[in-house]
């Protein structure tokens, strides 16, 4: 979609996702291959696992750690696949789970022996001991850690050279809005929006993510602090929006058709400010998100 705002309508959500985009490259193994055709797989894991807080008293606890890896690779036409599902199974196992798994981080672990076990620490750590092992004829892409389902950090491979470390933030809140465009006639809203364009409108409970990008912070080892990025998103979101009309209640669609696109951007424009101060060329707001409903999904990643 333009102005870099996409849709996606999801379907079932499952534990092996398989996505299909065109490329001009494939990962060179030598096998006749499917040229131009890259497929990403992702598989996930679980582990279970505590902190000391040691070297971070306020990392203190223990956690329910679901971790994904995405890899990407060329069809192999003898086999109609990239890779064995098993061998990626078997790699997260071996190299995640097996010294995670049941682990006090900070304690039991090298890693972690003079750097706390932040979020976006733990990902880089994942992150290193898969790249060193991907199976022939795959890339890594991405790795994902998410401590809850409010709370994740990732890493994303952006070309050879670099990487990207993000870190996404969960809210939600509960609000109305009818969609009716002034642009257009009575009949033509109607016509578009169906029983959306009803003129008390209806209600969503909205999901939205937050996403920054940039270098963890020297002192923290995190790209941000919670409650700083959550007084930004109740002040300039949360507070305006929950429990509103957006059509009657709020100056952003007094004239603004408030659908879910337009919201998304919305959103982006008012945290982008605030987010894109808090350190200047460290940290910077990547994506946003909104989920309207199970199906419906919206993401802006800026101008």
């Amino acid at each position: 979609m333009s102005d870099g705002l996409s849709l996606k309508r999801a379907t079932k959500t499952q534990e092996l996702f398989t996505a299909v985009r065109v490329c001009n490259e494939c990962v060179h193994t030598g096998r006749n291959l499917v040229l131009g055709l890259t497929i990403f797989l992702q598989r996930t894991a679980r582990f279970q696992a505590g902190i000391e807080g040691r070297l971070c008293p306020r990392l203190r606890g223990g956690h329910t750690y679901v971790c994904a890896a995405t890899v990407s690779g060329a069809i192999d036409p003898s086999t109609g696949i990239v890779v064995n599902i098993k061998d990626i199974d078997q790699l997260m196992k071996r190299c995640v789970v097996s010294d995670f798994d049941g682990a006090i981080l900070d304690h039991d672990l090298e890693a972690f022996q003079e750097k706390p076990p932040t979020l976006e620490n733990i990902v880089r750590e994942i992150w290193s001991r898969l790249i060193a092992e991907m199976p022939a004829g795959t890339r890594l892409e991405e790795v994902t850690a998410a401590e809850s389902p409010l709370l994740q950090a990732g890493i994303t491979r952006k070309n050879r050279e670099f990487t990207m470390l993000t870190t996404t933030r969960t809210y939600d809140f509960s609000a109305s809005h009818r969609l009716h465009s002034k642009a257009l006639t009575a009949e033509e809203n109607q016509a578009l929006f169906g029983k959306c364009n009803w003129e008390n409108g209806h209600g969503h409970n909205y999901e939205i993510e937050v996403t920054l990008a940039g270098d963890p912070d020297a002192s923290s080892d995190e790209l941000v602090q919670a409650d700083l990025l959550d007084e930004i998103v109740d002040r300039q979101v949360l507070t305006p929006y929950d429990h509103k009309h957006l059509n009657y209640d709020t100056a952003d669609f007094k004239d603004l058709n408030p659908t879910s696109e337009n919201l998304t951007k919305v959103i982006w424009d008012n945290l982008a400010p605030s987010i894109n101060a808090i350190d200047p060329g460290r940290l910077h707001l990547h994506r946003v998100a909104v989920r309207e409903t199970p199906r419906n999904y919206f993401e802006y990643y800026g101008p």
